[in-house]
């Protein structure tokens, strides 16, 4: 029966052949960015199809103002986290800034250690033709490879701040081109960040892998978004994310009702204390 019970969970697990799978029979892909095991566990049970251990985190976890500070050992450290929480999602590791842009053998090193050390499923990097080559030799090594190409918040500096990207011609030939050189470099799907829907759309219909979009439009393969906005859980939310659920009034709400009862001796009460 254990035997029936582990190739049935094979078979359900979603890898990077299924994805390409859903892409070819217009099936829409689900991806959530997670942190811990906790949340991991709820947005897989859930059935969402991507985790993606974000170094957004250095955003939503550590308080930064961008994701630039987050380290490797970090990421490292909360794709453990999170790929003890899933049974069924496939666990992506975002490779954070200064973990792959010294060039090709620098990238699959890191990648190496996301897989051995933190368990990651496949890794996740910014950039286009620039990281082709080091994409190239990640999957070499026989790891898997998701793209990131538009809007790159690791490159925030270079591009003023926050901004839409692939707007105008040149801003349009440029995101595509960059798409293209992370197919050919042998990605299994590439997020689109920050761009036009319609380039959006012209992106999801020119490559053969997987689009994930994030403020891309409704056209492209997937969706993704940090599940601190989906949830409710910041202050303030981009545009183009939808909040599906306030858990952070929700959690002002219980703290203010334990302190009240706190303060007031009305916690512990008979029911939750031992006799």
């Amino acid at each position: 029966m254990s035997t029936v019970t582990a190739s049935s969970s094979r078979e359900h697990r979603i890898t990077v052949r299924s994805l390409a799978d859903r892409k070819r029979k217009g099936q829409p892909i689900t991806m959530l960015t997670a942190y811990d095991f906790t949340f991991a566990r709820i947005f897989d049970s859930a059935g969402v199809d991507l985790l993606l251990v974000g170094d957004s985190l250095g955003n939503v976890v550590q308080g930064c103002d961008t994701t630039l500070p987050v380290t490797l050992d970090e990421v490292i450290y909360h794709t453990r986290l999170v790929v003890r929480g899933v049974h069924r999602s496939l666990v992506v590791g975002d490779m954070p800034f200064g973990s792959y842009q010294v060039g090709p053998e620098d990238a699959v090193r890191s990648a190496i250690r996301m897989v051995k050390e933190g368990g990651a499923h496949a890794v996740k990097l910014e950039g286009g033709t620039q990281v082709a080559a080091s994409i190239e030799r990640i999957v070499s090594a026989q790891i898997p490879v998701m793209g990131h190409v538009g809007l790159t918040p690791q490159s925030v500096n270079r591009m003023g701040g926050f901004r839409v990207q692939g707007r105008g011609e040149s801003g349009r030939a440029r995101v595509l081109e960059d798409a293209l050189a992370v197919e050919q470099a042998g990605a299994f799907a590439v997020v689109l960040e920050g761009i036009p829907a319609a380039l959006g759309r012209e992106i999801s219909r020119r490559l053969r892998i997987p689009t994930i979009g994030i403020g891309a439009g409704v056209d492209c393969d997937g969706q993704v978004l940090v599940m601190h906005d989906l949830l409710g859980l910041n202050d303030w939310t981009p545009s183009f994310v939808k909040p599906y659920a306030n858990l952070g009034a929700l959690a002002s709400q219980a703290v203010r009702a334990f302190s009240d009862e706190v303060t007031n001796r009305k916690f512990p009460d008979e029911a939750h204390s031992y006799s």
